[in-house]
């Protein structure tokens, strides 16, 4: 096994030299960091994980706390995007990511932050999870760095779409389509939800626009036989509405299905809008109209304020970091700005 000392002798240089090049550290030059970069990859040197762990006090190593209750895991198709994005800042900077366990029905398992400490992770990322967990408070809690996506909490740094604003511009473009007869799917009880049914409501009102309780329905996220369920429900009304808004784009299939089942069309005879602006809604037929959220953007913005915490915990401040989301206009909103409905 190749080792330091061996690539010192080669270039002729001391260990702690040797060190220092391939740490990119200032006080070698140039020539003699190319030179034992160089001897090192020839000899097939890799750093031993955990003898730098020892020397540098860190691992490198950002745990993932994802705990999907749909149960759809990487396949989540704005979370899969999130922690991609979150994956490649992390990287890009030396790091690796590795997922904790949320599997509770696991026998022996270890709590979040017991499995935190387990593999000495140096930050920590969480989203999609119970945040009122009493081991996600307590790890929150514990003074390891941390960010958290979509949710603020205890004060600590997290990234968040815009999902006022979001609902502000989306519901604003449904309205200059000309409809009135707006009704929402919201999704199941969380901060996201409430942020989007509060601007839902406030908005509608600053277009004086009344919205009946029985245009208001739940269903949880991605839950597509639910929202077909909830869907059915706004149809069979007496005056049911000119358009539907959707938690999210993959729940807004299982509305669209229902609708197609009963003879009618999309935009032509009820328009439908969804939220997240996932990929597969831009190569349906009609494509759907969305928010599209800069999944890239969160990411990337969470991968960097996580190891600004790790490498810069003097100078990074605990912050909400809002990332904004635009409308994707879609086909699925009918123009009846004209009408009289």
């Amino acid at each position: 096994m190749v080792s330091l000392k061996d690539i010192a002798k080669k270039c002729n240089v001391s260990i702690a030299t040797a060190s220092k090049a391939l740490n990119n550290q200032n006080d070698v030059s140039e020539e003699t960091k190319e030179t034992v970069r160089r001897v090192a990859k020839e000899l097939g040197y890799f750093p031993n994980s955990s003898a730098r762990a020892l020397k540098t006090n860190r691992t490198y190593n950002l745990g993932v706390l994802f705990v999907d209750e749909a149960q759809s895991g990487l396949t989540h198709d704005y979370f899969s995007y999130v922690l991609d994005s979150f994956k490649r800042g992390a990287e890009a900077k030396g790091y690796d990511i590795t997922f904790i366990n949320g599997d509770k029905n696991r026998p022996n398992r270890m709590t979040y932050l017991e499995h935190c400490r387990y593999r000495g992770f140096d930050g920590v990322v969480i989203a999609c999870v119970d945040f009122y967990d009493p081991e996600v408070e307590e790890l929150v809690k514990s003074g390891i760095p941390l960010v958290t996506i979509d949710h603020a909490f205890y004060g600590k740094s997290s990234i968040l779409s815009n999902n006022v604003k979001g609902m502000r511009d989306l519901l604003s473009f449904v309205v200059a389509q000309g409809h009135r007869r707006i009704a929402y799917i919201h999704g199941a009880e969380s901060a996201v939800t409430d942020s989007r049914l509060s601007s839902f409501f406030k908005t509608m009102e600053e277009f004086g626009i009344d919205v009946p309780d029985e245009y208001i329905k739940e269903s949880p996220y991605r839950n597509t036989k639910i929202t077909a369920q909830k869907t059915e429900e706004l149809l069979n009304l007496k005056e049911p509405p000119t358009c539907i808004l959707y938690p999210d784009d993959f729940s807004c299939f299982g509305g669209i299905n229902v609708i197609k089942e009963r003879g009618l069309r999309v935009p032509e005879d009820i328009s439908v809008v969804g939220y997240d602006g996932i990929r597969i809604g831009r190569h349906i037929e009609p494509q759907l109209t969305t928010l599209r959220q800069d999944t890239s953007a969160i990411g990337l913005k969470a991968a960097e304020q996580l190891i600004n915490l790790i490498e810069k915990p003097k100078t990074t401040i605990e912050e909400q970091i809002v990332i904004e989301g635009e409308v994707y206009p879609g086909k699925t909103i009918r123009d009846i700005s004209g009408q009289t409905i």
